[in-house]
C-alpha cells in the first residue's frame, strides 16, 4: 500500500476519538486535499471518510461486544456526539441497533415469541 495512505490509515486508527478533518489527513501526509482523497480511494477503493465511518463501526462493534460501557461512553471513544446518529449507523452497518446487538451477544434479547 502506498506509505502516505497507510500512514492515513494509522493516524485514523490511533485516533478514532478525535474529529479529523479531509484537510488535517491530508496536511499531515503533505498533499493537497484533493490529491489525498483521490489517492486514498484508489488504494482503498473508498473515500477518507467512508474509511474512517468503517474504522469507527467495527471499533463500536467491539467495544459493545467485549465491555460493559455504556452507549455514550463508546461514542466518546469513537468521536461521536449524536446519539440517533450513531444508532442509525449502527444499525445500517450490523442490521441491529448497538442496545440489541449486546443484548445478542449477551444472550439476553427478549424472547419473541409468545408463551402460553
Amino acid at each position: 500500500m502506498e506509505p502516505r495512505v497507510q500512514s492515513a490509515i494509522n493516524q485514523m486508527e490511533k485516533q478514532l476519538h478525535c474529529e479529523l478533518s479531509l484537510e488535517v489527513m491530508a496536511e499531515s501526509v503533505n498533499l493537497s486535499a484533493s490529491r489525498f482523497r483521490h489517492l486514498f480511494k484508489k488504494e482503498t477503493g473508498t473515500t477518507p471518510a467512508q474509511y474512517l465511518k468503517s474504522l469507527r463501526m467495527r471499533k463500536a462493534k467491539e467495544l459493545v461486544e467485549t465491555t460493559f460501557l455504556n452507549i455514550k461512553q463508546i461514542m466518546s471513544s469513537i468521536g461521536m456526539r449524536d446519539k440517533r446518529h450513531f444508532a442509525k449507523d449502527f444499525e445500517r452497518t450490523y442490521g441491529v441497533t448497538p442496545t440489541q446487538h449486546r443484548a445478542r451477544c449477551r444472550g439476553t434479547e427478549p424472547s419473541t415469541s409468545l408463551r402460553l
